[in-house]
């Protein structure tokens, strides 16, 4: 098994469920309150341990009584944990969220911390990098630290799998020709290819176009119409999983750390997305981020359902 190293952002998520989402000015009232842990590197760091992932996690949270919780949670899912950072000047990073009865959400994020996740620490991590197959990221943390990281896994040979997730501008061309996989959801992937995505013969579009920029893999997540993977020889669309989604905060988390698990365990790219897409359905109907991560077993187990 290869080994993984999350790099990303840790938050303490408050989430408010909601009959309908708020508009601007609107209070809505009777929700129900839950705190949960959450962050997509954290999400996608725990998804990948509980399903049987060999992690480790860079992260930066505050030096206060939430960041020391994380550190004990993280290793409670068999997380290494050696090189969380903890800053003596932020907070550890909230997230305001709200979900609706039909399970669509928004969310606010004050990053605090996870700010202070820097360029040097990619260096100081040197030995985590040399062991490491995999380098999992997201965008919740300054892109400079992802772009270096980038750099120097693709120097190490590492394969790189991002998901450019929250996207607020493009890429860099040459970020991209170092990328093994770039996982966007469909509203990610119109922003990164300026293709609008209605179908999934639109996604297919647009991973041709990411493909063409040099990335080597493209898997667009499309929702409840399931996701579509491409490569210089592959071209296929999985299904999604029907469900009754109850709450789809961290549901792409879930799949990105689901997804590679089962590539450091050396399932193809088409067996890993659906790996992927059977535990972020079963994530869809619990409420909250990492407290809807799946284990190993759950999905094993449906899995075994479904082909017999």
């Amino acid at each position: 098994m290869g080994k993984i190293l999350v790099v990303g952002s840790s938050n303490i998520d408050m989430t408010a469920y909601v009959k309908t989402l708020p508009r601007p000015g609107e209070t809505i009232g009777d929700g129900r309150f839950l705190q949960a842990n959450g962050g997509k590197g954290a999400n996608q760091a725990v998804s990948a341990a509980r399903l049987g992932g060999d992690v480790q996690f860079l992260t930066c949270v505050g030096d206060d009584m939430q960041g020391r919780m994380l550190r004990e949670v993280f290793a409670v899912d068999g997380i290494r944990t050696e090189l969380m950072k903890f800053s003596g000047s932020s907070p550890t990073g909230t997230a305001l969220i709200f979900v609706a009865d039909d399970g669509e959400n928004c969310i606010a994020v004050a990053p605090g911390a996870n700010r202070e996740l820097l360029p040097a620490d990619i260096d100081a991590a040197k030995s985590a990098l040399d062991g490491a197959s995999w380098l999992l990221m997201q965008l919740e943390i300054p892109l400079q630290t992802v772009y270096h990281a980038v750099d120097v896994a693709f120097e190490k040979g590492i394969h790189v799998i991002l998901n450019p997730a929250p996207i607020s501008d493009s890429i860099p061309a040459d970020v991209l020709r170092k990328l093994w996989l770039i996982t966007p959801n469909e509203t990610e992937a119109e922003k990164l290819t300026g293709i609008r995505i209605g179908s999934a013969e639109d996604a297919f579009m647009a991973a041709d176009r990411l493909l063409s920029q040099g990335v080597q893999n493209v898997i667009i997540t499309l929702g409840s119409s399931g996701s579509v993977i491409c490569n210089a020889s592959l071209r296929e669309q999985i299904p999604a999983r029907k469900v009754v989604a109850v709450d789809t905060v961290g549901a792409g988390d879930v799949y990105n750390g689901a997804l590679v698990t089962a590539l450091s365990e050396g399932k193809s790219l088409i067996d890993a997305a659906r790996f992927a897409t059977i535990a972020s359905s079963i994530a869809v109907t619990r409420p909250g981020a990492q407290t809807g991560v799946p284990h190993r077993s759950e999905v094993d187990a449906l899995l075994a359902t479904m082909q017999s």
